[in-house]
C-alpha cells in the first residue's frame, strides 16, 4: 500500500454518516480544508459529493459491518482517524477507531455518554453536581418517581438528544402525558432500552451548553451557548447565543464539573457538547453528548471567536493538537423559526433585501410540501433559520428581534390527527 500522505495528499478521515445538509454542511466545508473524507453510510453520496474522495455503502449502525467496511478502506488507504458528529452513530464510530488502532475513545465511554442513565450513575460516583434522577420501566414507576423526587419533574427519554421528547410535569396528570411523549419518539441508530425513561429533578435557571475539545489529557472550552426554549411544557430549542467573551468560559466551578464528568465517563479525545442548568445552587450537569453540538453551535462559535470547532474535532480525531487560539471576540446568535400550528409548507421566501448589517445569513430549512408538526406530535419542526453576528449579545439579540420578517412562511394548516 502506498501511503497517501507520502504521495503528498491531505490525511484521510473516515466520515461515519453525514446527516442533513442544511445543518451540517459547514462541518464538511471546514474539515476538507485540511483533510480528505471517505464517507461510510447506508445511502449513496448526494450533497456530500464535493467534500468526499470516496464512499462505502454500509449500515453504519451495525458495529461489525461498519468495522469490516472500514478495514477494507484502510487496506487500500492510509487512514488518519475516524470522524463522526451524528448522535446515533458516535457509538459504532468508536468501534471503528478502536478496531483500526486510531485516536478516539472506547465504545464503552461513548455508550456511557449515549445512555443518560449510565451517565447519571457515573457522575454520581464522581460527585459531579447533577439533578436527582430515577430510571423507570412504566408509567406506574414514573408516577412513583415523581412523588419521590417532588414536583415539578422533568420526564425524558433515556437515549435521545436535542431535547426531543423532554417535558416538564407539574402533577400526576402531566407525568402521564410526559411519559407518553417520551416513549413515543425514536431516532435512527439509538438503542431502545427496557428502562427507557428518566424522571428527574427540575433545576431552575437558564440552560447552557459547552462545546469543548479534549486532547492529550487536557481540555479547552470553545463555545458556551445560551439556549432559548419554547413550547412549554416541552423544551424545544428555538435559538442560541454564543459570546466569545462569556465569563463562563473560565468559570472554575463549571470547568471542574466538565473535567470530573469526562474523567468519570472515560472520555479523553474529541469534542463534546455538554449541557448544564445554571440553578440557584450552582451549575447542574444535564447530559454529555460525545459529538459536536447541533443547531449550528460550532458555527456560531467560529463566527464569535474565530476558533473553528469542527476543524478542532477533526484534528483530534487525527491525533493532532487543535488550534484553540481566539482570533476575535464577538457574539453570534441563531433563531429557529416554527409555524404557529401544524402546517403544510406551500412556500418559504427569504427576504435578503430586509437584512440589517448584523444579519449574517438566513435560510429556509425545509421544502414546499413538508408537513411541520409541533410538540408532541413532532419535534424540530423548523421552517427557517436566521444567524446574526455583532459586537455584543444585546446587539445580536436585537438583530433577531423579528426573524419572521426575514424568512416568510406561507402554509396550509393541517389537522392535528391528519
Amino acid at each position: 500500500m502506498v501511503s497517501d500522505n507520502e504521495a503528498g495528499q491531505k490525511p484521510l478521515l473516515l466520515l461515519i454518516g453525514s446527516s442533513a445538509r442544511r445543518g451540517r454542511e459547514f462541518i464538511l466545508r471546514s474539515v476538507t480544508a485540511r483533510y480528505r473524507l471517505w464517507l461510510l453510510q447506508p445511502a449513496a453520496v448526494t450533497w456530500e459529493g464535493p467534500y468526499v474522495v470516496g464512499n462505502t455503502v454500509v449500515d453504519n449502525t451495525d458495529h461489525d459491518a461498519l468495522v469490516a467496511a472500514a478495514r477494507e478502506v484502510a487496506a487500500e488507504h492510509e487512514v488518519a482517524g475516524v470522524f463522526c458528529y451524528d448522535e446515533g452513530l458516535v457509538w459504532p464510530a468508536a468501534s471503528v477507531s478502536v478496531a483500526l488502532g486510531l485516536p478516539g475513545n472506547s465504545p464503552e465511554a461513548i455508550a456511557a455518554c449515549r445512555d443518560k442513565n449510565a451517565t447519571r450513575v457515573a457522575l454520581a460516583q464522581a460527585g459531579v453536581p447533577q439533578p436527582g434522577s430515577i430510571g423507570v420501566y412504566d408509567l406506574a414507576g414514573a408516577l412513583a418517581a415523581a412523588e419521590e423526587i417532588g414536583y415539578p419533574v422533568v420526564v425524558k427519554p433515556r437515549g435521545l438528544a436535542g431535547s426531543m421528547g423532554v417535558k416538564l410535569a407539574r402533577d400526576p396528570g402531566e407525568v402521564e402525558a410526559a411519559y407518553a411523549a417520551a416513549t413515543a419518539i425514536t431516532y435512527p441508530g439509538v438503542p431502545v432500552f427496557d428502562m427507557s425513561v428518566l424522571v428527574e429533578e427540575y433545576v431552575d435557571g437558564p440552560e447552557i451548553s459547552v462545546d469543548a475539545v479534549f486532547h492529550d489529557g487536557r481540555f479547552v472550552p470553545l463555545a458556551v451557548a445560551h439556549k432559548q426554549v419554547g413550547f412549554d411544557p416541552f423544551f424545544e430549542e428555538t435559538g442560541h447565543v454564543v459570546d466569545a467573551t462569556d465569563p463562563l468560559l473560565t468559570d472554575p466551578e463549571l470547568l471542574e464539573a466538565l473535567e470530573r464528568a469526562h474523567k468519570a465517563l472515560g472520555f479523553h479525545t474529541g469534542v463534546t457538547h455538554t449541557e448544564f442548568r445554571l440553578g440557584s445552587r450552582g451549575p447542574r450537569l444535564l447530559e454529555v453528548n460525545a459529538r459536536l453540538g447541533g443547531d449550528m453551535i460550532p458555527y456560531l462559535g467560529h463566527l464569535a471567536s474565530g476558533v473553528d470547532i469542527a476543524l478542532a474535532a477533526a484534528d483530534v480525531a487525527a491525533g493532532r493538537v487543535p488550534d484553540t487560539t481566539p482570533q476575535h471576540r464577538r457574539t453570534a446568535a441563531v433563531a429557529f423559526l416554527y409555524p404557529e400550528r401544524d402546517t403544510r409548507v406551500d412556500e418559504i421566501v427569504v427576504h435578503e433585501e430586509r437584512f440589517t448589517p448584523h444579519i449574517h445569513d438566513a435560510i429556509a430549512m425545509t421544502d414546499p410540501g413538508a408537513v411541520l408538526r409541533l410538540p408532541p406530535r413532532g419535534y424540530i419542526a423548523r421552517y427557517g433559520r436566521v444567524i446574526a453576528v455583532a459586537d455584543s449579545p444585546e446587539e445580536a439579540k436585537a438583530a433577531l428581534a423579528n426573524p419572521t420578517d426575514l424568512v416568510e412562511l406561507t402554509g396550509t394548516p393541517v389537522e392535528v390527527d391528519a
